[in-house]
């Protein structure tokens, strides 16, 4: 999906959900001074939503997040693309400040976003019918679970009230954490190899 994005006024759209768990309606309200490209660390301020009231999901979903390399690279070139297509428009386009934005500079339409997606989707060989903008975010809970990372931490990198949530919301996508059950009990009862029979041998009986 990365790469078929490349190139596409989407790609950096997608990149901050898959590698930052940003929610698209905190991504479609997101301003270029809550985004700080040259930090140390690089980072965004997630602090608004298109929500009803500008808020973002709850309390706990107001949070900064530093970026990795890619996404800075992405919004870079997002940005000189953004100054060129502005330049072009002239006094038509409207300077909401806003990262995200249609042609004349408005908030982007959700509807217009899934129409891109699907595009994206297409060319990656990828079904239009099961993926949805939202399901960046489930694969960035599912990398970072599938790496070792703490369910805590993930569920502050993705804003939730509390690990509950993310464990609901992310059930599939959660890698099992609670092993020191089955390693105690592989340690008292190890396998005993010679009541395994190979295929030749179950062949044969």
């Amino acid at each position: 999906m990365l790469k078929a994005s490349e190139g596409t006024a989407l790609h950096a759209y997608i990149v901050l959900p898959l590698l930052l768990g940003a929610r698209t309606e905190e991504l479609r309200a997101l301003t270029w001074p809550h985004v700080d490209l040259d930090g140390t660390p690089p980072s965004i301020m997630v602090w608004r939503s298109v929500r009803e009231g500008g808020d973002t999901k709850t309390r706990r979903s107001r949070r900064t997040l530093a970026m990795p390399r890619r996404c800075v690279d992405a919004l870079k070139l997002h940005r000189e693309r953004q100054d060129v297509a502005r330049k072009a428009a002239g006094a038509s386009r409207q300077d909401n400040g806003l990262v995200f934005a249609s042609k004349v500079g408005t908030e982007l339409d959700s509807h217009n976003v899934r129409r891109s997606f699907r595009d994206v989707l297409k060319k990656a060989g990828l079904n239009t019918q099961e993926w949805t903008p939202r399901e960046m975010r489930h694969g960035f809970v599912s990398l970072l679970s599938d790496s070792g990372m703490p369910i805590e931490t993930i569920s502050r990198l993705v804003g939730h009230r509390s690990t509950d949530v993310t464990e609901t919301v992310y059930r599939k996508q959660l890698r099992p954490t609670l092993l020191e059950g089955a390693q105690a009990m592989d340690h008292l009862f190890p396998e005993r190899r010679e009541n395994h029979l190979t295929l030749d041998q179950a062949t044969s009986v």
